[in-house]
């Protein structure tokens, strides 16, 4: 499949010097690109290969002069980058109802929609319009998934969950696992059934491996736009707000409140029965042990301010030579005493 250079220039709101009618069959970087496919400059570390590549057009912010081809002029070449390459990503392989796949009598299932051998649909559940449903997805009863959403290979979702339209969820991930719920009784752990479910809204993508857990009562909810990495786990009764980023090994604790537009780094962990407002930023591996305000920026553990984290860090590197200039002054003082000099 090809598209001309008008029709990318158009689909990523950019304007194409040079020839418009460029048949784009792929998108490669600037040293692997051949003809036929589109670039992006982005990062002047790469301007050497803008004079070798032997892309048929690049997307660039600016003019690039002496550069082969044709040029698309964009905003954002990795906004833009990102658009055109949906255009050439292979989409799931549309294989109907399989015969081999067990479907619950009294499920619903939409139009179109694709059940690969293997998967379990059960009693009650709703399955939307267009879904696909990967070998090894398991789909509890009464479940509701809607229309255009893609389930992985062995993603599980457990009974009464809701899973919104057009939403992905990647390999291995489980919605509506039981929440760590127990309280004591001496020394014995007594579970907390857990009553609640699952929601996840509208556009949401759920990394490979993730846990998320159903509430112990109510809902736990993923709100609309919300994106996870791989091996992220979200306890029982969490609300994300929307557009909201969890990279890979976050940890949230129960009934977290995440605002909107929130980024969570790598193994950050944030502990139960906080606040955490819109835009804040976690930085990778801290530990949030106190709410944070809307657009507060944290690192570090226990995660205190990130500038100041910045400073912290860089002095932990000269503590051994303070120790050892410490120690040496205090021999000197020792030795001065001593003497009985004052």
């Amino acid at each position: 499949m090809g598209f001309s250079l008008k029709e990318i220039a158009d689909r990523v709101g950019g304007k194409v010097l040079g020839d418009d009618r460029v048949i784009i069959t792929g998108i490669a970087s600037l040293a692997e690109a051949c003809p036929g496919q589109i670039s992006f400059y982005a990062d002047p570390r790469f301007k050497d290969l803008l004079q070798s590549t032997k892309a048929s057009a690049i997307l660039t912010e600016q003019p690039l002069a002496g550069s082969q081809g044709s040029q698309v002029i964009v905003r954002n070449p990795v906004l833009a980058y990102a658009r055109a390459a949906a255009l050439f990503a292979p989409l799931p392989r549309e294989v109907g109802v399989s015969k081999k796949a067990f479907i619950s009598e009294s499920a619903v299932i939409g139009t179109n929609a694709s059940i690969y051998p293997m998967a379990y649909i059960g009693e009650k559940a709703v399955v939307g319009d267009s879904v696909i449903l990967f070998p090894g997805v398991f789909v509890g009863d009464r479940v509701k998934i809607g229309s255009r959403t893609v389930l992985y290979p062995n993603v599980t979702v457990m009974n009464d969950c809701v899973i919104g339209n057009e939403v992905i969820i990647h390999a291995g991930t489980v919605i509506g696992s039981d929440g760590f719920g127990f309280v004591r009784d001496g020394s014995v752990h007594v579970k907390i059934p857990q009553l609640g479910i699952v929601q996840i809204d509208d556009h949401v993508e759920i990394g490979a491996n993730n846990c998320i857990d159903r509430a112990a009562l109510g809902k736990t909810w993923i709100k609309r736009g919300v994106k996870t990495d791989n091996l992220v786990q979200i306890a029982h009764n969490v609300v994300i707000g929307e557009d909201t980023l969890l990279v890979a090994q976050a940890a949230i604790g129960g009934s977290v409140s995440v605002g909107n537009q929130v980024v969570i780094g790598g193994q950050a962990a944030i502990r139960d029965h906080l606040q955490v407002q819109d835009r804040a930023m976690i930085g990778s591996q801290s530990g949030v042990a106190k709410s944070l305000g809307e657009g507060e920026i944290v690192s570090g553990s226990p995660a205190i301010p990130h500038r100041l984290w910045l400073k912290t860090s860089a002095l932990i590197p000269l503590l051994p030579d303070w120790v050892a200039r410490l120690r040496r002054l205090e021999k000197r003082m020792e030795d001065l005493e001593k003497r009985g000099t004052p």
